[in-house]
């Protein structure tokens, strides 16, 4: 199945569901094939169909905030900013693992992860990095956020690969020979990258996929790609 329309399905279930939802999501691909796009569809959707109370944060932006509060010229505290995310109905965490990692990020995010694990609340993370079974792969979950992190976002979430053509390039109105000429010269192609080797083994495997329009009726709909990581 087409990954775009695989994840157009799983976020129609999700919103369909919400609140009685067991499970997050957890959007990973490259970049430009919108896994923002349909995070902020889902989460305006929640909102405006189910009086969600939810929140949008990209993940470096609440890392910064909660170092600010570090600054003894700020009055807020670390908990005040993280409260609101904490007991939100929704989260959305936009590009994890785009901050590069420490032992204060991953403990940062895994509070953010944990407390709503443990509070069964749900929270749909998108990601640029890859599930690399290599541990030392800079680019995988378990580099950047730790084993612990990762496990609780198996367990937490469902996880949907999304891939494609980086529609900030080839624009969302792309024809077949944009696409094909993407895919031939663009050090973001997958089949480029795969050329020169300078993809990890796991996703040269899995990274070919065709730009493919994924509609649907009711209120959340999603064209693929325009905006987001």
């Amino acid at each position: 199945m087409d990954t775009q329309r695989h994840a157009w399905q799983k976020a129609t279930a999700f919103v369909d569901a919400f609140p009685v939802v067991d499970r997050g999501l957890l959007l990973f691909g490259p970049h430009g094939v919108g896994k923002t796009h349909l995070a902020v569809g889902i989460l305006k959707a929640c909102v405006r169909s189910k009086g969600a109370r939810a929140y949008f944060f990209e993940t470096r932006e609440l890392l910064r905030l909660v170092r600010d509060t570090y600054n003894r010229s700020v009055e807020e505290t670390e908990m005040e900013v993280l409260k609101p995310l904490l007991e939100a109905d929704l989260l959305v965490l936009d590009d994890l693992g785009a901050e590069r990692t420490s032992e204060w990020v991953q403990e940062t995010l895994g509070l953010v992860v944990n407390t709503r694990y443990n509070a069964k609340r749900p929270t749909i993370f998108t990601s640029n990095l890859i599930d690399a079974p290599d541990a030392s792969e800079p680019r995988s979950f378990i580099f950047q956020l730790g084993a612990r992190t990762r496990s609780r976002l198996i367990e937490m979430c469902d996880w949907v690969e999304i891939l494609g053509v980086d529609v900030r390039e080839v624009g969302p109105d792309a024809s077949s020979d944009s696409i094909a000429r993407w895919k031939d010269s663009s050090p973001a192609s997958p089949d480029n990258a795969e050329r020169t080797g300078k993809l990890p083994p796991r996703a040269r495997t899995q990274a070919r996929a065709r730009l493919k329009s994924s509609r649907g009726d009711g209120e959340l709909k999603w064209t693929g790609g325009r905006a987001g990581s």
